[in-house]
């Protein structure tokens, strides 16, 4: 059984759109997986606006635009193919872009239309992953578990830091996983918040760039701990909640920032290095007492040497850094797996990781052809 598929991911953090091209083969019981074309198309101005303000659009602006974003999907995938001189994929697996997230209220939706995107690529699309998940019951997150399960088995822990950190790993034969904290998102917000001072801090290796995000934890590394700021911060309720459990952009909103916004008085320096320990805490908080040994970290904050730093001189395990194509494009890898796993009628959700009754076979299929 072989496949070829491109998955395409947006996070929270709004960075732009990962695309990977990817070969998978199952020998017996195993699969096998390469990563063959990688790219990232950052967000013009234009669209990151359109994503950042889509939680206030109107019902009919917002239906119009997810239509658009499927066309620029579509369209982003199709130049991809060309320009990387690549094969036709069996399959194309979108994420979308989170817009809400609330499987507290039943639902969750990931904007990036579907049949726009079949339509522009004549591929087979599998999209919409999440809401089967929630309709029966579970969280719709975290999705990458069944990946970590089988394309990453050999870690003992997989930890991504993107918008949010999330883990997988197994207790007792299940895996269980679930968002531990916000992480870029929140920096990526305090630094475009704060841009002047951060500029100044960054001045003589960023020049005259919009600063818009902590460059390796350098502006978090001239500042100072707030132990009240970072005790508030550890003290809210969802640290406490048992898996499974997920974190969006509304919680964000409503619980992280207000605590910060008290604190505004302090350097941005100071606060930063204040979330950064909180973090570093709560990372901590997980894989302190379960004896195991590895831990594989991908994502964005995979780079920040400083966060990094943090975590060798405060988690007791193995830290494993993979090559810069795992780092950052292990979330578009196993979206295009989870869309294999969808057109061969296989679990690609365990309910042991984002609850529910049943371990899912999710995902709406187009049929661009």
């Amino acid at each position: 059984m072989k496949h070829t598929a491109i998955g395409l991911m947006s996070g929270t953090s709004l960075d732009g759109t990962d695309l990977a091209y990817c070969i998978f083969e199952k020998v017996n019981s195993t699969w096998d997986f390469k990563i063959i074309k990688t790219q990232t198309l950052p967000y013009s101005s234009t669209w990151e606006s359109k994503l950042r303000n889509a939680p206030d659009m109107s019902g009919q602006e917002l239906i119009k635009t997810h239509v658009e974003y499927g066309h620029y999907l579509g369209k982003l995938i199709c130049n991809f193919i060309k320009e990387s001189r690549l094969k036709t994929p069996d399959l194309v697996a979108s994420h979308g872009h989170t817009v809400y997230h609330q499987p507290e209220n039943g639902f969750t939706f990931q904007m990036g239309d579907g049949s726009s995107i079949a339509a522009e690529t004549k591929c087979t699309v599998v999209c919409d992953f999440r809401s089967l998940n929630v309709a029966s019951g579970g969280q719709g997150a975290p999705l990458v578990p069944i990946g970590d399960e089988l394309l990453f088995e050999k870690y003992d822990y997989c930890l991504n830091l993107g918008g949010f950190a999330n883990i997988s790993y197994k207790i007792s034969g299940k895996r269980i996983a679930f968002d531990i904290c916000p992480v870029n998102f929140v920096i990526n917000t305090l630094v475009k918040n704060r841009n002047k001072e951060a500029q100044k801090i960054l001045s003589n290796d960023y020049g005259n760039k919009t600063a818009t995000f902590d460059p390796d934890g350098k502006i978090a590394s001239n500042g100072k701990v707030s132990v009240k700021l970072v005790e508030e911060l550890n003290k809210l309720n969802y640290y406490k909640q048992k898996p499974p459990k997920s974190l969006g952009a509304e919680w964000v909103t409503k619980n992280i920032l207000p605590i910060i916004n008290k604190y505004n008085h302090l350097p941005l320096e100071d606060i930063l290095r204040s979330f950064y320990e909180h973090i570093t805490c709560q990372v901590k908080n997980i894989t302190a007492n379960n004896n195991k040994k590895s831990i594989l970290i991908t994502g964005g904050g995979a780079y920040n040497k400083f966060l990094i730093k943090l975590f060798e001189n405060n988690l007791n395990i193995k830290l494993c850094i993979p090559d810069n194509n795992i780092i950052e494009y292990k979330e578009a890898l196993i979206f295009a797996f989870l869309g294999v796993l969808r057109i061969n009628k296989m679990p690609n959700i365990l309910k042991s990781a984002s609850g529910g009754h049943i371990n899912n076979i999710s995902g709406g299929i187009y049929e661009g052809k």
